[in-house]
């Protein structure tokens, strides 16, 4: 997109981390914003903080997992705004502790965390990108995963932003390949200080009880808390935003703001993948440094 000044930008999961730091940054690029989030508190504020600044704002309490409500947001941003120019795919939750084993990772919790990374993903291609190629103007899709998504690890949320990244690179090759004025691009932050290790504070009754971390075997609870510690000390999500603006600017597709170690494991899985390698192993997790 060359040009963002008037132009709409759709963000979901913007009440806080990663979407709310690409809202405003959109907005003060001059953009109106249509912002969703499942947390109604966080958005509230959000809403209230970009409108006292001047933005043009829609805000949508929107649980992503369900088609409907994301159907319901786009119609209810057509109608307010008559079109989107940027999407963004954001909204994304982890359970407490990544790396959990396959063997104790529970159904429900693959469930929750796929109809939220995953599926609502999905949902919002299928809700905003037809009424972007109907509206026939220049416009970007950005789809959210993770270096996870570009590493491994047998639970869901490695799985799940996986799922993103292959998602969003066939959107990419199909929006090429018929000509759209439409691009898109996959945001793989490493990490970054976002709350999304509590995620589970917005887990919705119906995925079951939230897995309690005191059950999870010594080992991943000490990764669980090595993992934590590294959230508290990533980069800003107002660093990622910037990468963000910066890539669509440029309809660049890979944005991925992430710590050198992370990019070298990411060099060395698809080394391994190239010369048939078995896979490399990842470094283990250091314990967490007292405070």
């Amino acid at each position: 997109m060359r040009e963002l000044t008037g132009r709409v930008a759709v963000v979901t999961g913007a009440g806080s981390g990663i979407g709310l730091a690409m809202a405003q940054a959109f907005a003060a690029r001059g953009m109106a914003l249509a912002l969703a989030d499942v947390e109604e508190a966080a958005l509230a504020a959000a809403a209230r903080t970009l409108g006292a600044a001047g933005a043009d704002v829609l805000a949508q309490r929107v649980d992503v997992t369900e088609a409907a409500q994301v159907d319901a947001f786009a119609d209810a941003v057509i109608a307010r705004f008559g079109a989107v120019h940027l999407l963004c795919n954001n909204a994304g939750v982890a359970g407490p502790a990544l790396r959990v084993p396959a063997w104790l990772s529970r159904p429900q919790d693959w469930r929750w965390i796929l109809d939220v990374n995953l599926m609502g993903v999905v949902h919002g291609v299928r809700a905003f990108v037809p009424r972007m190629l109907a509206g026939g103007d220049e416009g970007h899709v950005v789809n959210t995963a993770s270096v996870a998504g570009l590493l491994t690890g047998a639970d869901p949320y490695f799985v799940s932003k996986h799922g993103v990244a292959c998602l969003t690179e066939g959107l990419y090759k199909d929006l090429k390949a018929i000509g759209a004025r439409v691009s898109a691009s996959v945001l793989c932050p490493g990490l970054v200080r976002t709350a999304i290790v509590d995620a589970q504070r917005n887990r919705d009754p119906r995925y079951g009880r939230p897995i309690d971390p005191a059950s999870l075997p010594e080992a991943v609870r000490q990764g669980a808390a090595a993992f934590r510690q590294a959230i508290d000390q990533g980069l800003a999500p107002t660093a990622v935003a910037d990468a963000v603006l910066e890539a669509v600017l440029a309809d660049r597709y890979w944005i991925v703001p992430a710590q050198p170690p992370l990019l070298e494991q990411i060099a060395v899985r698809m080394h391994d993948v190239l010369e048939r390698r078995n896979p490399t192993p990842p470094p283990p997790p250091a314990a967490p440094r007292p405070e």
